[in-house]
């Protein structure tokens, strides 16, 4: 029977309990437990299907009635940052051949630009992340965009090749610490239900950012005295308004729970290192192996995006003969193919769980990947980044429900950009490839179509596998509420359950209050 003193239910309190991470097992029923459930883990229960309505499944938006203005406000404050971002970043892809003859270089020369950026995004993820996880969200995602800002403005006025590799390499680190606290900025406080469709439309924000790209690219870079750079000068405006809009808000509901815990257990241990040092100690020991995987699938994720875009103008204008203004038709298409996958394959991930909806997303660019590369046209590049955006866009809260709270920003923008430094090669990989297809050597046409499918293909059977095989952690709580730990105890005339709670909020109330409990 259940303690009078208690008015938790056990099943309950077992639901609860199901999304704390424990220490890895190695026990050999432990390991036969774990992979005898992959496949029967990618189903949703009829009782949890039962909880929601046919409209909140089948419209994407119903889920974002839930948004208050306080996370809306921290929502849309990560998505313009990470979508302004993506912008800064196709603002040197988009001009290889003006800054090539600006700077009396070559294209190649230039697109080591690119390389670098790509390369030191780790080292941003790093710095920035343990800024984020230890000084609070403000602090880093001013001192980003601030940076953003300088060196936008200084590609606009270098002279020489060697400033331009200098203020993109500047440029990677700022890059790779924007993911992981936007995506801790826009997702910590938002409701359960709208996490997978939020999830969506952020990461999308890559998206929705080249498209931005290609306007404005349009609107100054033919049409103004200063050429590219006046993109780059305009770019840098924007964010000055973000840095001030941060300034006065404060850090999210999930943040000030995660501090105020961070203060008790300091308190108690009379030192603050020696509990970051605790709680660094039980992260290792909870989410090691977690972290190497949550790398493995960075890895095939980036693979998969690099292996679908970077080449693909190229196959279009030189093996398909495309002007510029078709393949800019079509690199559109794509773009909007991925802005509707995010959103509705991201939102399927709520009900039909992040591994499933993702395994979908990846059989609908399986299906497409020969019509992509062999007959491409608008429709065969808008479903093609339908289905391998649709995946990606499930990144941000798969990324944020499977890392340690204390250090979100960290873990996962970590774990992205050591997947992005390690598929850095794709491009070069496709083109070392394609040379071996040749359909007109001395004029260097090689058939990318066949290239980018084998390529694609392979990177398909890998991301499967590791998705598959690994965990999810859906509906996790985001702000790392310590959870109750359930006692069953019997005496010696029948079994009862005694359920205790050890640690409770309620012992030991951090004392803050929150905006949205203001509200």
């Amino acid at each position: 029977m259940t303690s009078s003193t208690s008015s938790i239910n056990p099943s309950e309190a077992r639901a609860e309990d199901k999304h704390v991470i424990h220490p890895p097992s190695f026990t050999s029923a432990a390991i036969k437990k774990y992979f005898s459930t992959r496949f029967s883990s990618l189903f949703v229960s009829r009782d949890e299907y039962a909880h929601y309505t046919r409209s909140e499944i089948l419209n994407p938006f119903k889920p974002l009635v839930e948004m208050n203005l306080h996370q809306w406000k921290f929502f849309l404050l990560g998505f313009l940052a990470w979508t302004w971002d993506a912008l800064d970043f196709f603002t040197v892809s988009l001009n290889l051949h003006n800054i090539a003859e600006s700077l009396d270089v070559t294209v190649k020369d230039v697109s080591w630009g690119i390389t670098l950026v790509l390369m030191l995004r780790t080292v941003g993820a790093i710095i920035f992340g343990a800024l984020g996880d230890t000084r609070g969200r403000k602090l880093p995602y001013m001192l980003n965009l601030a940076l953003l800002v300088v060196i936008q403005i200084g590609t606009g006025f270098v002279t020489t090749y060697q400033q331009f590799l200098g203020v993109r390499a500047l440029f990677g680190v700022a890059m790779g610490g924007i993911f992981g606290v936007c995506a801790a900025e826009a997702l910590s406080d938002a409701p359960t239900k709208a996490r997978g469709v939020l999830s969506g439309i952020f990461q999308e924000g890559y998206a929705f950012g080249y498209l931005l790209a290609v306007v404005f690219q349009r609107a100054l870079v033919n049409t103004t005295p200063h050429g590219w750079r006046s993109l780059f000068w305009f770019s840098a405006g924007p964010p000055v308004l973000l840095i001030i809009w941060r300034y006065f808000t404060p850090e999210t509901d999930a943040y000030q729970i995660q501090q105020a815990r961070f203060k008790e257990g300091a308190m108690d241990k009379s030192s603050k290192v020696k509990e970051f040092k605790a709680e660094a100690k039980g992260a290792i020991k909870q989410y090691w192996l977690i972290i190497i995987y949550l790398i493995l699938m960075m890895t095939g994720f980036n693979f998969s995006s690099h292996g679908s875009q970077d080449l693909y103008p190229t196959m279009l204008v030189k093996q398909y003969g495309y002007s510029p203004n078709q393949s800019t038709v079509v690199n559109v298409c794509a773009n909007l193919g991925a802005l509707t996958g995010g959103i509705i394959i991201g939102h399927l991930s709520t009900f039909i769980g992040r591994r499933t909806a993702i395994l979908c997303g990846n059989v609908i660019t399986c299906a497409f990947i020969y019509p992509w590369a062999f007959k491409p046209m608008w429709v065969t590049a808008f479903f093609m980044q339908f289905g391998v955006q649709g995946s990606w866009s499930i990144v941000p809260i798969h990324l944020s429900e499977l890392t340690p709270p204390q250090f979100r920003a960290f873990a996962s923008g970590v774990s992205y950009q050591i997947g992005n430094l390690i598929s850095s090669a794709s491009a070069t990989i496709e083109a070392t490839l394609g040379e071996r297809f040749p359909i007109d050597g001395e004029n260097e046409i090689y058939d990318y179509g066949k290239t980018m499918a084998i390529f694609m293909a392979a990177v398909m059977i890998y991301l499967m596998t590791v998705i598959f095989l690994g965990p999810e952690n859906r509906g996790a709580d985001l702000a790392g509420e310590r959870k109750p730990e359930y006692v069953e105890e019997s005496d010696d005339s029948e079994e009862k359950a005694d359920i205790k709670e050890v640690d409770s909020k309620d012992s030991k109330e951090p004392g803050i209050k929150t905006k949205v409990q203001e509200v």
